[in-house]
């Protein structure tokens, strides 16, 4: 049966459309515009906004996060450290009460590098996810992940050029979606001389993804860091450095390169101690989280508190300004442990906008940042707009989000493939 979505303000990922009915014919977008066919189910849509279903482009997930994104109208997660890689994840493809994923699988890194810090001394794994080891840069799975049926992941520790040319082709036939580098002394994470990729390794290890033809992305939250991965000819960044403000030849160098950025800013405020208190008091917002995802929005990681998130605003301006294309990103972890706390799944999209936004972004171009620029940089040609013959992945909101960011949190109803969830506050 055809769905009809009749009366909406239509932004198509790029701008708002003249037309105002959207058709949906099982699991993809029949029409943008036209009448209803007869016999079609209708979808009243008047007062809200329709849009693609939102895209973050650097989490580390679960099978609960996956649905918890979708609560909040995100249809696809790109994994930066996990186990949803192509072979682990069909579970995932079929199922409309969770988010679609994409994956790197493991990072490569040194041995002892990049993420080993994170975790507490003592540590001991259980409770919500049960995750073997969580958090931002770990990325490892709770309960429900490929990890907990026995499938051990491939972790590419890398000290030489040699090890990680090597590890290249084996991430490609594990089933990564594209490969992501760790450049990290630990320095940020308050762990300063963690073992870390040297350049001649990283740059191997990039000319050999491309030679591939894969993506590449760094993990980098220093200026040096960024030069390094500049450098070597990185694709993105999954971060935006923030241990000093940006000078325009750091801005240049990224703009000469064409990498994207997708700068997380919600994880660099976490980082230096401000929670996400404020988010969770939105009564459009906690009212969708269980005790511990609200327990760990409003924690913090708070391991760099010398650090500025007007800097930090300042950076994403002079990318915007430098014609950066930004990625929304927020770096969530697989399952609610407050010590990775300030940003969770899906809600944080939604405050990354509204961070774009503060630092000068247009809420169209924040939108563009969660819909139809990640799903062209990471080569997602069947999303991220609303156009014939894509994926019926919709988001319907009150209000007008195109001028005022902070509507996208009136989250009506969602779409995954044409399968409907209605979200009533």
């Amino acid at each position: 049966m055809v769905t009809a979505i009749t009366g909406a303000r239509v932004f198509d990922g790029e701008r708002v459309r003249e037309e105002t009915t959207v058709l949906v014919d099982g699991t993809r977008i029949l029409a943008v515009g036209g009448e209803p066919p007869a016999g079609a189910e209708i979808v009243d849509a008047a007062g809200g906004t329709l849009l693609p279903g939102l895209i973050d482009s650097h989490v580390h997930t679960s099978g609960d996060g996956l649905a918890l994104a979708l609560r909040f109208g995100v249809t696809t997660e790109l994994e930066m450290q996990g186990m949803y890689t192509r072979d682990h994840r069909e579970h995932v493809r079929d199922d409309d009460s969770v988010a679609d994923v994409r994956s790197s699988g493991f990072a490569v890194t040194p041995p002892g590098g990049h993420p080993s810090e994170l975790l507490p001394e003592g540590f001991e794994p259980g409770g919500h996810g049960e995750p073997e080891a969580g958090g931002p840069g770990s990325g490892e799975p709770g309960r429900d992940a490929p990890q907990a049926r026995g499938q051990a992941p491939l972790m590419p520790f890398s000290s030489t050029p040699a090890e990680a040319v090597g590890f290249v082709p084996r991430l490609v036939a594990a089933g990564s979606d594209y490969i992501k580098f760790m450049v990290d002394d630990g320095s940020v994470e308050g762990h300063p001389g963690l073992p870390m990729l040297d350049q001649e390794t990283l740059t191997a290890g990039v000319a050999e993804a491309h030679r591939h033809g894969m993506l590449t992305i760094a993990h980098a939250l220093t200026v040096d860091a960024t030069r390094m991965a500049v450098e070597a000819g990185i694709d993105g960044f999954a971060h935006l450095f923030m241990d000093r403000p940006h000078t325009e030849e750091v801005i240049g160098l990224i703009a000469a390169s064409g990498a994207f950025v997708a700068p997380c800013v919600v994880l660099n405020a976490s980082m230096t101690g401000i929670t996400g208190s404020a988010l969770a008091d939105d009564p459009r917002v906690g009212s969708r989280l269980d005790p511990a995802w609200d327990k760990t929005l409003r924690s913090s990681y708070d391991r760099y508190p010398q650090g500025s998130v007007e800097d930090v605003l300042a950076s994403v301006a002079a990318l915007r300004d430098a014609g950066v294309d930004l990625l929304v990103g927020t770096d969530a972890a697989p399952a609610p442990l407050p010590f990775l706390g300030g940003v969770v799944h899906g809600a944080s999209v939604h405050h990354e906008m509204q961070y774009l936004v503060r630092a000068g972004l247009t809420p169209v171009e924040a939108l563009r940042a969660a819909t139809s620029t990640p799903a062209r940089r990471f080569g997602l040609t069947d999303r991220g707009r609303v156009a014939e013959g894509l994926r019926a992945d919709l988001l319907l909101v009150d209000g007008d989000p195109t001028t005022t960011i902070g509507d996208t949190l009136g989250l009506r109803a969602v779409w995954r493939r044409g399968t409907l969830t209605r979200l009533a506050v």
